[in-house]
């Protein structure tokens, strides 16, 4: 008993100083989290986990998210242990150029990494759509007997991430959803990288988690491997509320001069400190990065522990699918990626109808016809359905089985369950991002989220790791403009447009009309590569007539709509609702003599990833005026307009009144565009008196 306890402190003081070695080599991290909170590591490691080094990708392992990402050189170090592709030459590499041990984990980089952390509080919400997706998937393929899906969720938090918002928005889901495969284990040091946490906080964080139906454990002692082991197994074993293990350890612990101080926390420890902590923990190895051969033993031996579970798995996955050949292979089809053949053959065309409709209510009808056809897709708003339209009918809530509709909608009903693919975010905009970036990162779901455009402000530390992280999420935005109307400047989004448009790999759509909406959905749901930004008017707009104009090459980002079949004089460029005004302008303009071109240009991004010779097609760099027009910040927009163009956009807050008022009262209307044609072409009839105003100055 003794030399088995003997190597596991070896095993854990191995973590300790891999990472420590690691960040001493790069001249750059944080040891403090990997010194305090290697113990905890290595037990849930060894002792609970579920996974296959071999196979990182076992649909039905265990997910472990570190949240405290600053730490991720202990990561890093299990990494290397466990049998994953992380090498100790990567180990070595820590923070290094294009090696596989960035500064915090990416999910699409390193192996063995599930989720991109290190902006505090986002692996938090991520661990909590993990575990969304295991319920979801758990309840819609598993039958009596056969128990495919079946993992829990780990995430190691700290304090910085229980200070976050986003942290709370989460957990207070979690709890409601009664996440009972959840576990979070909370690394409380009490210390923060400018200082005590006393600084700024002095709650009960085991009150406040339990307010929020969370089941609390305590273990005191952060390095007893025994209590931690029995806090764990404690969690496990509640199966009606997500967990919080409170593990209360000392930050940089071992080393003489910097434990339990905030300076163990974001800079190396020094060459000095690190001998002096080595001989402190009876560290014996002089050279860095060693591993004694039985620690190297001990982990190989949970190698084959770990590949047997997989194989029992496999084994059980097909007597399911010899019980359940079509459930089988539609699990297989969406833990793949893939969508079923035919999947957008029902989507709505939309007739000419000058009067039209929002395009979030053309989206509402969209999502109606792919929730039959992409079962994958679910998701919901935060607490917008009644204005974003993107409540799926007639497939369920995703709710806890013991909550009756009496106890939420003061209705008599039946049971929910999680089958259901309508999620209830509340009010949480930021963790809706989050979480569905989880859902992503499981695989098997297709997660969208939705909220207002001025909204995205409050979540762009998701969309942004979204787009990091090359993560399957779609964001819903409506409400798109200064059409907002009486609600006033501060709903009225104005820059949000083009600020999402600056975070790479992140596509933005702003469909032109309904037909444009359905292909925009389109790219979303076979986009694989990265997140999608849907932004859809609040406003009524005419359905265009595509007898007349071209069909909506929404996939190519912009394309010809209108165009003569000469050269164009002059170039008019639109997105979304603007389009429509486009098209009157240029009718108008082409009585006068001048052959216009109208483009529409859902997505910027599309558009530059096509072909120059395509690019060039649609605007020949040899016409130089053109026209660009939204409502929204003319910034960005001048690479389309050009030297000798003229941008009609919105370059000011908003203002309260009826949003068709505001619009013509910011200029935009048939008449402004045609001014400015005519300024470019004076030679025409018209008032040509004066430039228009580019910058949506009232009129």
């Amino acid at each position: 008993m003794q030399a088995e306890r003997s190597l596991e402190k070896d095993c854990v003081n191995t973590l300790r100083f891999l990472s420590v070695d690691a960040i001493e080599k790069a001249h750059s991290g944080h040891p403090g989290l990997p010194l305090g909170a290697a113990p905890m590591a290595h037990v849930l490691f060894t002792k609970h986990l579920r996974h296959d080094p071999g196979d990182p990708a076992w649909v039905d392992r265990d997910r472990f998210v570190l949240s405290a990402g600053h730490g991720s050189a202990l990561q890093y170090a299990l990494l290397h242990l466990s049998g994953y592709a992380v090498s100790l030459d990567e180990l070595k590499a820590f923070r290094q150029w294009e090696s596989l041990t960035p500064g915090h984990p990416e999910c699409h980089v390193t192996p063995g990494i599930e989720v991109t952390t290190g902006p505090l509080g986002q692996g938090f919400a991520n661990g909590v759509g993990l575990a969304i997706a295991e319920r979801h998937l758990a309840a819609t393929f598993n039958r009596d007997g056969h128990g495919v899906v079946a993992h829990y969720t780990y995430v190691l938090a700290g304090d910085g991430d229980l200070m976050e918002g986003i942290s709370y928005e989460a957990a207070v889901l979690a709890g409601r959803l009664q996440l009972g495969k959840l576990i979070v284990l909370f690394d409380s040091n009490r210390i923060c990288l400018a200082g005590s946490t006393a600084l700024s906080t002095a709650e009960d964080t085991r009150a406040r988690f339990e307010a929020a139906g969370w089941h609390v454990v305590s273990v005191p002692d952060g390095n007893d491997l025994d209590a931690i082991d029995e806090a764990i197994a404690t969690a496990k074993a509640e199966s009606n509320r997500p967990s919080l293990v409170v593990v209360e350890t000392v930050i940089g612990y071992g080393s003489p001069s910097k434990q339990d101080s905030h300076a163990a926390h974001g800079a190396p420890l020094g060459e000095e400190e690190v001998a002096a902590t080595k001989a402190a923990l009876g560290w014996e190895p002089t050279e860095p990065f060693a591993i004694p051969e039985d620690v190297r033993t001990r982990y190989e031996e949970l190698r084959v522990r770990w590949t047997a579970e997989h194989e029992a798995w496999a084994e059980r996955f097909e007597a399911y699918r010899r019980a359940f050949p079509d459930l089988a292979a539609e699990f297989d089809r969406r833990m793949a990626g893939e969508l079923a053949e035919g999947w957008g053959e029902a989507l709505p065309v939309f007739e000419p109808d000058p009067k039209g409709l929002a395009t979030r209510k053309a989206s509402e009808a969209v999502l109606q016809a792919l929730a039959s056809t992409v079962p994958e897709l679910i998701g919901g708003s935060a607490d917008l359905n009644p204005s974003t339209y993107t409540r799926l009918k007639g497939f369920g809530d995703l709710q806890d089985p013991s909550t009756r509709r009496e106890d939420v909608l003061g209705a008599v009903g039946g049971a929910w369950d999680f089958t259901g693919r309508n999620i209830h975010f509340g009010v949480r905009e930021h963790a809706m991002g989050a979480i569905a970036n989880g859902m992503a990162e499981h695989g098997g779901v297709i997660p969208y989220g939705a909220t207002f455009l001025v909204f995205s402000d409050y979540m762009r530390g998701a969309i942004r790791l979204a787009a990091l992280s090359g993560s399957r999420t779609v964001f819903v935005f409506t409400h798109d403009s200064i059409c907002v109307g009486e609600d006033g400047p501060t709903h009225q989004p104005v820059e949000q447009l083009m600020s999402l448009r600056l975070i790479p790999n992140l596509v933005v759509l702003r469909p032109a009309d309904a037909n444009e909406t359905r292909e925009a959905w389109r790219v979303a749901i076979e986009r694989t590569g990265g997140p999608t930004a849907l932004v859809f008017s609040r406003q009524a707009v005419p359905t265009l007539d595509r007898s007349e104009l071209a069909e909506p090459a929404v996939a190519r980002g912009a394309y010809i709509l209108a165009s003569p079949e000469t050269d164009p004089d002059l170039i008019i460029i639109g997105s979304g609702s603007e389009v429509t005004l486009c098209l009157e302008a240029a009718e108008r303009l082409e009585a006068d003599g001048i052959a216009i071109r109208v483009v529409s240009m859902p997505s910027m991004e599309l558009f530059e990833q096509q072909p120059q010779a395509y690019r060039e097609s649609v605007l020949p760099p040899h016409v130089t005026a053109r026209i660009a027009v939204e409502a929204g910040r003319s910034l960005g927009w001048e690479r389309y307009a050009g030297d000798r163009g003229i941008i009609l956009a919105v370059d000011r807050f908003g203002s309260s009144g009826p949003g068709g008022e505001i619009y013509r009262r910011y200029g935009f209307t048939v008449d402004r565009i045609v001014s400015a044609a005519r300024s470019l072409y004076p030679h025409h009839p018209g008032d040509d008196s004066q430039e228009p105003s580019q910058s949506g100055t009232p009129a």
